[in-house]
């Protein structure tokens, strides 16, 4: 395969970006953080500005747990907001390239391959990175950087490990730059694909930097890791032979929906499975509303940090369905299997192994009146809501002070909408 020239480009702090272009602010000089101080201490602080950053600010953490700083400027969040500005961005990123050329790997983060487009706009991948971001914060007031390299692994190893700290915003790498930039470093985990139980395996195994997973036995790695064990090996070398025309196709093949909270207190197991039967409520909405149906599902759940962990475990189910009925019950069995009676903080719900509606499938021990009844009730329902809002008709258990459900429909993403 020949040698691709593919960028990887990164919106600095986005939410926090937006927030300081909204309110004609630099956030190179703001103290801004975005998070919903009126509710609390413990709320999630969605983003801090690059300032903030740069005075080694967390990210990603509690109000609390920020550093004490009396100008701070509290953003409460606006997903809509933070949404259209992204579609804004990928307006600009499609007056550069095609489509099928453009990979959305996050919300503020995407890869596009531009080596069929350098001869046309008469440039090198570098000039046409500057032009890009330079375009970005023209029309938007948002800074943005770049990786740049010849498959997508290496331009985000340039985007994470040095675009940051050049001047341009700009680090632009190729397979010789591997042993000199990637091998050196020692904390694992800051290597896309790494977290941090892989990086305590590796560790147990002798390895604390990449240049020692790079020339760690292969055959062993896949011995303790299965394939990922292989994976990581090519990943410390740069090698990698995805297209983003492929991640095109794999992502309309490997679709899935998910639903998840980080919730205010502690939950016991009977608020929870409050709180699991209402998130499936709004993921088999979502099916019907997409004429999808799914067969595996997951559940993720995290306790309270005071005691720490969790479990996330799926199941594949009979036959593929989109009853809210059917669902609830099946996560519900996952949820009484798995759970250790500790207090929670974090419950997710997904499905996948996605496909398109069909009739009802009949079952010999299945009423088939009574699946057409349900069928019939969720589609009225479904009805009304698209009519007259999520919050016009409900289960009466979203009166109960546990529940979260009408908060949840005034947000995005968990987050004020």
């Amino acid at each position: 395969m020949s040698e691709r020239k593919i960028l990887c480009i990164d919106l600095k702090s986005f939410y926090a970006s937006v927030e300081c272009a909204l309110r004609g602010l630099d956030p190179f000089l703001t103290p801004l953080v975005v998070a919903d101080k009126g509710r609390g201490g413990g709320s999630i602080v969605l983003a801090v500005s690059p300032y903030l950053r740069k005075l080694g600010f967390p990210s990603r953490c509690r109000i609390y747990e920020l550093p004490e700083k009396t100008d701070l400027i509290f953003a409460k969040p606006r997903m809509n907001t933070y949404i259209e500005y992204a579609i804004k961005v990928l307006d600009i990123y499609l007056d550069f390239v095609s489509d099928e050329d453009l990979f959305v790997y996050s919300i503020d983060e995407v890869f596009l391959d531009v080596t069929n487009y350098l001869k046309y706009y008469q440039s090198t991948a570098e000039e046409l990175a500057k032009k890009i971001l330079k375009t970005i914060e023209e029309k938007l007031k948002i800074s943005a950087t770049c990786g740049i390299g010849p498959n997508m692994l290496i331009a985000k190893f340039a985007l994470d490990l040095e675009s940051k700290t050049t001047k341009t915003g700009i680090a632009n790498w190729d397979y010789t730059d591997i042993p000199e930039k990637l091998w050196p470093i020692k904390e694992l985990k800051k290597i896309w694909g790494i977290g941090t139980r892989m990086e305590r395996n590796l560790n147990r195994l002798g390895i604390h930097s990449v240049y020692d997973l790079a020339h760690y036995d292969v055959k062993r790695l896949k011995k303790h890791f299965g394939v990922i064990g292989v994976e990581l090996s090519n990943h410390a070398h740069g090698r990698d032979k995805s297209l983003i025309q492929d991640q095109q196709q794999l992502k309309s093949i490997n679709q899935s929906y998910s639903v998840g909270q980080v919730l205010f207190k502690d939950y016991g197991k009977k608020s929870a499975m409050l709180i699991i039967k209402e998130m499936v409520d709004d993921l088999t909405r979502r099916l019907r509303l997409n004429k999808k149906m799914c067969q595996t599902i997951r559940l993720a759940v995290s306790y309270s940090k005071e005691y720490g962990g969790g479990f996330s475990r799926q199941a594949r189910l009979l036959e593929k369905t989109n009853s809210t009925t059917k669902l609830i019950k099946a996560f519900l069995e996952i949820f009484n299997k798995f759970y250790e009676n500790k207090p929670l903080r974090k419950i997710s719900v997904s499905v996948t192994n996605l496909t398109t509606e069909t009739t009802i499938q009949l079952n010999l021990f299945e009423d088939y009146q009574s699946q057409n009844i349900e069928k019939m009730l969720d589609s009225a329902i479904d009805e009304i809501k698209l009519d007259y809002g999520k919050d016009a008709i409900d289960r009466a258990t979203v009166l109960l002070d546990e529940s979260t459900k009408r908060q949840r429909n005034q947000t995005v993403g968990g987050h004020n909408a």
